[in-house]
């Protein structure tokens, strides 16, 4: 198998950003090095604001709030908090493909097929990244897409929300998006868990290494 020598970690409990930001960064260097496996790292965060590379401090409603941390993704702001599911992705590049819009297209599509999987329908919307379904009438985003990639090592990944309180998007324009709201599983109905979500993205992620290095006609970009 492709990922017989990825290590897949689930944390539980709510993980202290800075602590795994630097953990997440050394575990980078170390796969670059050839000194460690690359890694799949899922986790849940305490309520928190990330600012990407490309925010913009009007997008910060309510500074606050709770913390806000500056960070190397691309991107504008985004919130992490309980009932989130973060995906952290360490990978070789060098490995599989040189190809970071790729790279970001096939998250895409892995994520999109694991919320199938849960019974939502979810799409790529052009012009914007991340994954988007329908929500009480109106598109809205379910999940935010942040990758770096450093000397072709990914850092960062994505965040899908399961059932986080939607009200603590209010502090920020999520994605510098301010015409679209923010939904979730548990907004959409659907009775799953993050331990539901993960056992879908398990199942995807073997056609998502896969097709890593393939053919890919998506623009792709951080958000």
């Amino acid at each position: 198998m492709l990922s017989d020598d990825i290590e897949w970690r689930v944390s539980e409990g709510l993980l202290p950003y800075p602590e795994t930001l630097a953990e997440m960064e050394a575990r980078a260097a170390a796969v670059r090095e050839g000194r460690a496996r690359e890694l799949v790292w899922l986790l849940e965060h305490p309520p928190l604001y990330t600012a990407g590379t490309s925010a913009v401090a009007e997008d910060l409603i309510v500074p606050d709030r709770f913390p806000v941390y500056p960070v190397g993704r691309g991107g504008k702001y985004t919130y992490h908090g309980p009932g989130q599911r973060v995906g952290y992705l360490v990978l070789d590049l060098d490995r599989r493909g040189r190809d970071v819009r790729c790279f970001v297209h096939k998250l895409e599509t892995w994520l999109i097929g694991a919320l199938a999987d849960l019974g939502v329908e979810a799409w790529i919307a052009e012009g914007r990244v991340g994954v988007w379904t329908e929500a009480h009438g109106r598109e809205a985003k379910i999940g935010a897409i942040g990758v770096r990639v450093r000397r072709w090592v990914t850092l960062h990944g994505f965040s899908v929300n399961i059932a986080p309180d939607l009200s603590h998007f209010g502090g920020i324009v999520p994605c510098g998006l301010p015409d679209y709201p923010v939904t979730s599983l548990a907004d959409l109905g659907k009775v799953a868990g993050v331990k539901q979500f993960d056992a879908a993205l398990r199942s995807g992620f073997e056609a998502f290494l896969s097709g890593l290095g393939g053919a890919c006609a998506s623009p792709g970009a951080d958000a």
